[in-house]
């Protein structure tokens, strides 16, 4: 390698682990490194640690710079992303404040996870107010959502406890602590804590004096919002994807394996980073052409792109140059990435968590697993090839043929696009009384279909309101799964397009950041996906007109098994609570 040349870290932390990887200027993955965190879980509460999560970026930093033999000293930037998850700190000490109730003695646990549902009641109550900055989150704030949870916090926390509290979205802590800057990004802020930039829709702080005084935290009106960042320009400082938060600390340089003054760039969410890995990316020879796709010139051409960031959820992310309001999905959110583009999110809460719930449940599972292990394959494969010697044996054209009769909708953890109800279920039709390993491939089968039904009636809500999305570029482990990206792309209609570093897209995202840092204002951060992003390979949807039929059937299907749950519950509520019965079913 020259010595000369340039390198940069990208971090990522997901739900369960911590992800970096080392890049040069081109974009080639030259070292990656991956190491699990901690999360404490009960019913529907998920907590973690701050300093677990440092901890864990520092030892695949140090790992993937020691692996790569590139000097520390060439590597010129590093960037973050991380779930939208809430941490809270010491305002005087920054020591960590725990945030499990009721006697929040636990300081380790001071991180509240995405997934953790405990602030449903402080989401109800905040949507009730109807305030205006609720349409940039599709008219309804999610439980997930910070402001929830930091209410959650007041109602629940001593008062003196709270009143010490500062808190930040996952994203900006890392790059606090990296750093020692309190500056905020506005992909956290905006996206999760009900910041609407400066100029947008009246706004002149960022953030709603009225929105905060009705829900209940006045006090931050008062203290001018310093425990959630402060004003912009006045008592805090808000920055883009990627530009220059500052240098590593002394501490954290010596931490991370990594020279003081090394640039970090504002960090993003982990799936915005999916979609900065993702994005951009080029198609090549017949991939190309059939889906008439190629590298984007402009920034523009990214509107028609759907990026899909699957992990144990799915985010959907879509930029647009003028807002585009969609009921039940996260947004329009201004600057979030690109400085003057809207950025949509829709969502799946649960996808990679769906299929590991459905298989790991069944009663055949154990034995499924061992035939896997048998063979040398993951089970999800081991359940693929179980699934087409059935067709074979029933001599169906399609699996989606033989599996017709079995109906699966897919909220087992409640839905966020396009619905925004986090009270729906899971629901299965079809189900008979084998609990052999063949049932257990027919119900996967169904939770993968349910999965790309759900995908197509979030892309329709976005388009019948202004989007044209007409390409979905996926990203994470998800990729690897041929039936899956079969069901997605057929059930949608549109292509799918997956990266070239499959596992690696989000972390990939990240270390583009730390690029953008280094070269500071000298290239966009469009540019250096442009220049970064690898050839994709596409997957198109079936030409089985039948398959095609059965999908469209389905899709109806999948529609009215959402619309009778609403209207089922709505009909026994109404009888649990004295009200007029209807047996008009």
């Amino acid at each position: 390698m020259s010595g000369s040349e340039s390198y940069y870290v990208g971090v990522d932390v997901g739900s369960g682990s911590a992800r970096a990887c080392l890049i040069n200027g081109t974009g080639d993955i030259l070292s990656i490194a991956v190491q699990e965190i901690k999360t404490w879980k009960t019913k529907d509460l998920h907590e973690q640690s701050a300093d677990d999560i440092w901890g864990a970026c520092c030892s695949v930093t140090r790992q993937v710079v020691e692996e790569s033999k590139v000097p520390a000293g060439a590597v010129k930037g590093i960037g973050f992303d991380a779930t939208c998850s809430l941490v809270v700190l010491d305002r005087e000490t920054d020591a960590p404040i725990s945030v499990s109730g009721p006697k929040f003695d636990e300081s380790e646990r001071n991180i509240i996870l995405w997934a953790d549902h405990r602030a449903l009641d402080q989401a109800n109550r905040i949507n009730a107010t109807e305030h205006n900055l609720l349409k940039y989150v599709g008219e309804t704030m999610s439980l997930e959502m910070e402001i929830p949870k930091i209410l959650w916090l007041k109602e629940n926390m001593p008062t003196q406890t709270f009143k010490k509290c500062k808190f930040y979205d996952l994203p900006d802590f890392l790059t606090y602590r990296a750093t020692g800057d309190e500056s905020r990004s506005f992909c956290s802020t905006v996206c999760k804590m009900s910041f609407v930039p400066p100029g947008v829709d009246g706004s002149k702080d960022g953030w709603q004096v009225d929105f905060f005084e009705s829900i209940g935290l006045g006090e931050f009106v008062e203290n001018d919002y310093v425990q959630i960042g402060g004003i912009p320009d006045k008592n805090g400082r808000w920055l883009s994807a990627g530009e220059m938060v500052g240098g590593l600390s002394d501490k954290a340089a010596a931490e991370l394996g990594l020279e003081k003054g090394t640039k970090v760039g504002s960090a993003v969410i982990d799936a915005y980073a999916g979609w900065i890995g993702t994005a951009g990316a080029k198609l090549s020879g017949t991939d190309a052409k059939e889906a008439q796709q190629g590298g984007a010139q402009s920034i523009e051409a990214a509107s028609n792109r759907l990026a899909a960031v699957a992990g144990t959820s799915t985010c959907h992310l879509v930029c647009s140059k003028d807002p585009v309001f969609v009921p039940g999905v996260w947004g329009p959110y201004k600057d979030a990435l690109i400085p003057d583009f809207w950025l949509a999110e829709g969502g799946q809460s649960a996808t990679g968590s769906l299929l590991h719930h459905i298989t790991h449940h069944h009663k055949a599972f154990p034995e499924a697993e061992a035939k896997a292990k048998e063979l040398g394959v993951p089970v999800f494969e081991y359940l693929n090839r179980r699934l087409e010697e059935l067709r074979l044996q029933d001599n169906a054209p399609t699996i989606a043929h033989m599996a017709r009769h079995l109906f699966m909708y897919p909220d087992f953890h409640g839905n966020r696009s396009p619905l925004a109800d986090p009270t729906m279920r899971g629901t299965i039709i079809g189900l008979g009384m084998d609990a052999d390993i063949d049932s257990l491939a027919l119900q996967y089968h169904a939770a993968m279909e349910a999965i790309g039904l759900q995908t197509r009636h979030i892309i329709d809500s976005m388009n019948a309101r202004g989007h044209k999305i007409d390409s979905i570029y996926m990203s994470g482990g998800q990729c690897k799964n041929p039936v899956l990206m079969h069901l997605i792309a057929s059930c949608t209609g549109l292509p799918v397009i997956k990266p070239h570093y499959i596992d690696a897209a989000v972390v990939l995202g990240a270390a583009m950041l730390g690029m953008k840092a280094a070269t500071g204002k000298d290239a966009s951060l469009w540019t250096i996906m442009g220049e970064c992003s690898k050839a994709g390979t596409a997957v198109f949807p079936t030409k089985n007109n039948t398959e095609k039929d059965i999908f469209e059937i389905k899709y109806g299907i999948f529609l009215s098994m959402a619309d009778q749950q609403r209207r089922f519950r709505a009909l026994v509520d109404r009888a649990a609570e004295g009200g007029e019965m209807s047996r008009d079913i």
